[in-house]
């Protein structure tokens, strides 16, 4: 660990030869030392090694501009969290660093960054919705022939009617309550299940009149 002020002053050959020695081991050693130089220059290099921390001058010689940091412990070099990546004029493109996990589940920020395995599980998890039969349960909900329905379960849902007797029945679906069109029926004892989407209208008809046999939604 060396500094010097990078200045020769006129003096004898022997003290001159010392302090050019001493210039050169605090230019070897990128003037280490666990204070700043006393004496600066624009673009001068600087390890901080109380903080191990390899600076440089800026080019108003004004403030120290932190490069990087020098990990003694594995003798490696190591990138500071929140570094800026930027294009050649010094526009930012991207964020080497962790962003919250708000800003990945979110899905609406457009910095290019660093994200963890865990983040973008999370992010996956809150864009895309679960399938049909996750978290749903079947349910067996008072119905009536002839009522319009709405799906507001924030997912789709299936509907599986039966019929008795001499009954003819049928489902009609569409995306507003006013264009349903039949897509399922049954006649004689039989019965058929339909998926209805998320906000999706339904509606089930009965022909031939009575009761249903049974009525359940995976909801």
């Amino acid at each position: 660990m060396s500094q010097h002020d990078l200045d020769i002053a006129n003096q004898t050959a022997s003290s001159a030869r010392a302090d050019i020695n001493g210039a050169l081991k605090a230019l070897g050693s990128t003037s280490s030392g666990s204070s700043a130089p006393s004496t600066t220059y624009a673009n001068m290099l600087w390890y901080d090694t109380g903080s191990n921390t390899l600076k440089m001058r800026t080019e108003a010689d004004d403030q120290w501009i932190s490069i990087g940091y020098l990990d003694q412990g594995s003798d490696a070099f190591r990138i500071f969290d929140d570094t800026l990546v930027v294009s050649s004029g010094g526009s930012q493109t991207g964020l080497i660093g962790d962003q919250s996990t708000s800003s990945w589940q979110s899905g609406t920020g457009t910095t290019e960054s660093l994200v963890s395995p865990a983040k973008v599980k999370a992010a996956i998890e809150n864009l895309v919705p679960s399938g049909l039969g996750s978290g749903q349960t079947w349910q067996s909900p008072s119905r009536v022939w002839y009522v319009i329905y709405q799906n507001t379960t924030g997912k789709p849902i299936q509907v599986s009617i039966g019929t008795g007797a001499q009954n003819t029945l049928g489902l009609r679906a569409g995306t507003t309550s006013g264009s349903l069109t039949t897509i399922a029926a049954a006649a004689y004892y039989s019965g058929f299940q339909c998926i209805i989407p998320d906000g999706h209208y339904y509606e089930a008809y009965n022909i031939n009149g009575g009761s249903v046999s049974y009525w359940h939604e995976l909801r």
